[in-house]
Parts: C-alpha cells; structure tokens; sequence
C-alpha cells in the first residue's frame, strides 16, 4: 500500500525526517477524517489537528499539521518504536478517483518545516489519470 518512501535530508541541527505516499484503492484506506485522527493518534495525548481543505486539479485535499511527541509507530502492528520530541508531522489526503491517495511527512519540525513547501508543491502537482 506505501506506493514510495522520501527521505527527507536534516534541517540544520534536527535530524532526517521521512515522507510516504499511501493508495490503498477504490474504497480503500479509511476517510480523510479517520485518517487525520489516526496522525493525531501518533502523537503522544493526541492533540487536535489543525487542518484545511483546498481543491487540486477539481480533487479535493485535506491539509492536517500535528506537532509535539511523535510516538513512532512502525512494522505491522503499528506499535510505537519509541518516543520522539519535537516532532511535526504535515500530511495530505487527495481524493482522487481510484482512491484516496495519502502523503505523510513527518520528522524533526525544524525539519519538516524545510521541506514543507516541497511537499505543498508536489501535492499541487497532482492530475487526474
């Protein structure tokens, strides 16, 4: 289901952060509100998203923004791999015709806020097939 992996190079004294783009198909993936509470999730006491919609190429797109203490979650079970201050996760949900399509960047927030508009951009390149 994770269609490609970024790295995302160190803002100057933070370290690497990382952004992944889902499609899980037609139907596939849960809502864009499931989904945004689901990042919420990721951060330790679940703080309230901020979040905003815009319109790409006639698909709509959520915007959502968390920050605080990221809690890692990895491998199958999605079970936190340890706790990671300071951290800032920008995600994007397009959806589009044959499914949602999720972007998530997340990492140190010096660093995120770095490649922010790099993300912006890409999600603003989006088409329909």
């Amino acid at each position: 289901m994770r269609v490609a992996t970024y790295a995302v190079p160190a803002a100057k004294g933070a370290g690497a952060g990382e952004c992944a783009v889902f499609h899980f198909g037609t139907g596939q993936g849960g809502g864009v509100d499931d989904n945004v509470a689901r990042w919420a999730k990721q951060f330790e006491g679940a703080p309230a998203p901020k979040s905003a919609a815009a319109t790409v190429a006639g698909m709509r797109v959520t915007r959502a923004e968390v920050a605080g203490t990221y809690l890692a979650p990895g491998g199958p079970m999605m079970q936190s791999t340890g706790k990671k201050t300071g951290y800032r996760l920008v995600g994007a949900i397009v959806e589009a015709p044959g499914g949602n399509v999720f972007f998530k960047l997340t990492g140190p927030a010096a660093t995120v806020a770095a490649a922010q508009a790099e993300l912006d951009a890409r999600v603003a390149s989006v088409r329909r097939k």
